[in-house]
């Protein structure tokens, strides 16, 4: 249609039309008038509000009486570069929301049609001519929410798709270079500098760092395979595909990230470890824990991202309970014993050890720590990086440190009996020892010990307490939406019958959103169980109970499992069901 509208068009006005079509009655039409003057809604989406009609009515009407096609929004699919020529704002304002594109012609529905100021301003925005077609306006509502999401959203979409442009404008540029030789003994380490060197290829690398800070993930994994090459991020514990380069830039892309690290490009038989520090701009650095290790069809490549600035070292801000922080604290600030903290890889240890250790820094307290790696520095703290070729090990480490009138120690891991029977000398000699383990729960440290071959009575005579941890996912807050679920799925969870009815259940919305890239997760928090070693604990352990008798005795005690700890952030909304079930056991 024409955007210079004969101004007779618009007439008769809605409410003659449906009059005239006894589509409502003239009481109707004046209870929704008086509805229109405290609202100031139009008085189309009055009627439709007061149910007088519906929406495939009002849009009828709407035709009729602007004279322009009508369109069921339910049934467009809006192209992805359509929806970028207006921005979200111009949307919101003008309630409309651009839906197809011709040669010069840009088909925007609209509520208004007869708003003018916003087609003038949409051609001149835009420099299309602008068509229109008519909705309701809670039909457009429904797809600017549908397509543009919240403000974040669109701007995390905006830069999604300029981040697969500028991708697969690297790869273009990577079509004409012959980088890849036809046996991997032939390769030869010139050429790899060469190739390293040559701007697409840093372009490439670069991107994926900066792609992989933007996106929050924790660690990139680059991974060749016989036919392929890929990359991956891990968010939120999770690793997710992100691109695929092709394959003959993978000896290209592993020696220029060892040229970031200062690593040597010519060893490719070994695996081989360094670090990349990233400036960001306004004084930001972020920092790469680089390890390459040879596979049978290249070298893989994982980094992990040490982002100091979003490293969070608040105790209260973890995730205990209220009660489990307090029994932590109390642990943690006893002059003297061990605080062992367990879990798997990844699940937290590092950041809830730091936060203790910045709680604990004070100017009169000397803190030493042995670390594999040292992750992050934290200043007025004595770190040492363990180097086991040499013979800095940690049991080296921790005997050097009693020389060092040290008041904290921290043992990165205790992995043999030689570290552990050291660290526990030192825990009763007057130190405050503070240790990780791998075990699955906090009662089967007290068995990981006593097979190491400590004895009994110095596992109770120096440990002060057990946290066992886990991460566990948080549902989006930008698309979490409630969901109903059986009473007996919670009971079967460890949910007290009674306490069934207080719970309200949240997952993310079934494709999720742009915030959370459409996993409907975002962001993590750890959940603890905290075993005070009482002097219960202590005759169980010096009769030999198993782990499953301290484990009841400590829950007699007041003791949180970790089930009984996700289920307290599901009964917050925090998490879904799914994570519970993914990140712990049942107690029974």
């Amino acid at each position: 249609m024409s955007v210079n509208m004969n101004k007779k068009s618009y007439n008769p006005r809605i409410g003659d039309i449906l009059i005239k079509e006894d589509v409502i009655n003239l009481d109707q039409l004046k209870s929704a008038i008086e509805e229109q003057k405290k609202t100031g809604k139009r008085l189309g989406e009055t009627l439709l509000s007061l149910g007088y009609i519906d929406d495939n009515q009002l849009v009828a009407y709407l035709s009729k009486q602007f004279g322009v096609p009508a369109v069921n929004l339910d049934q467009v699919e809006i192209p992805s570069e359509v929806l970028r020529l207006v921005p979200r704002e111009t949307a919101l304002k003008h309630n409309l929301i651009p839906i197809n594109r011709s040669n010069s012609t840009l088909v925007v529905a609209m509520a208004d049609p007869s708003n003018i100021f916003a087609i003038d301003d949409l051609k001149f925005a835009t420099g299309h001519n602008i068509e229109v077609v008519v909705a309701s306006e809670r039909a457009i509502r429904k797809a600017i929410e549908k397509y543009y999401g919240s403000k974040k959203e669109w701007e995390d979409k905006l830069k999604a798709e300029e981040s697969i442009e500028v991708v697969d404008k690297i790869i273009g540029e990577l079509e004409g270079i012959a980088i890849e030789s036809t046996s991997e003994e032939e390769v030869d380490v010139n050429d790899l500098e060469k190739a390293s060197e040559q701007a697409p290829v840093i372009k490439l690398v670069n991107h994926i760092l900066l792609d992989a800070i933007r996106r929050g993930a924790s660690d990139i994994h680059i991974e060749p395979y016989e036919k392929e090459f890929r990359v991956r991020y891990r968010i939120d514990g999770v690793l997710y595909d992100i691109m695929r380069p092709p394959v003959k830039l993978k000896n290209a892309v592993s020696s220029r990230i060892k040229v970031m690290a200062h690593l040597d490009i010519a060893e490719r038989r070994l695996p081989q470890d360094g670090r990349i520090k990233l400036r960001m701009g306004q004084g930001k650095n972020i920092e790469f824990r680089v390890s390459i290790i040879p596979t049978i069809f290249g070298e893989k490549v994982v980094m992990r991202i040490l982002d100091k600035e979003s490293l969070q070292l608040d105790l209260t801000k973890l995730g205990f309970e209220e009660e489990q922080l307090k029994a932590f604290r109390d642990a943690i600030y006893k002059p003297y014993g061990m605080v062992l903290i367990t879990g798997p890889t990844g699940s937290g240890k590092t950041t809830t050890l730091y936060s203790s250790l910045m709680e604990l820094n004070r100017p009169d307290v000397n803190i030493c720590t042995a670390e594999d790696p040292v992750e992050y520095s934290l200043v007025g703290i004595n770190q040492v990086q363990i180097h086991e070729e040499i013979g800095l090990t940690f049991s080296a480490c921790l005997r050097s440190f009693l020389r060092q009138d040290p008041d904290v120690i921290l043992v990165g891991e205790i992995r043999d009996y030689e570290t552990a029977e050291i660290a526990i000398k030192a825990a009763l000699t007057g130190h405050l020892v503070l240790s990780t383990l791998h075990t699955n729960d906090a009662p089967s440290t007290i068995t990981r010990l006593l097979n190491m071959g400590i004895e009994p009575f110095l596992v109770t005579a120096s440990l002060n307490a057990v946290v066992a941890q886990r991460l566990i996912r948080k549902v989006c807050q930008e698309c979490r939406e409630e969901v109903s679920i059986p009473p007996q799925v919670l009971i079967d969870l460890g949910v007290p019958p009674r306490e069934v009815s207080d719970f309200v259940i949240y997952r993310g919305r079934g494709n999720g959103c742009r915030v959370c890239l459409g996993t409907g997760y975002k962001g993590r928090i750890a959940i603890y169980e905290v075993m005070v070693i009482t002097e219960e604990i202590k005759e169980f352990i010096l009769s030999g109970a198993s782990a499953l008798e301290l484990k009841r005795e400590a829950m007699r005690q007041g003791m949180k499992t970790l089930r009984q700890s996700a289920i307290n952030k599901l009964k917050q909304g925090i998490t879904s069901v799914e994570e519970v079930l993914r990140t712990t056991a049942s107690d029974n």
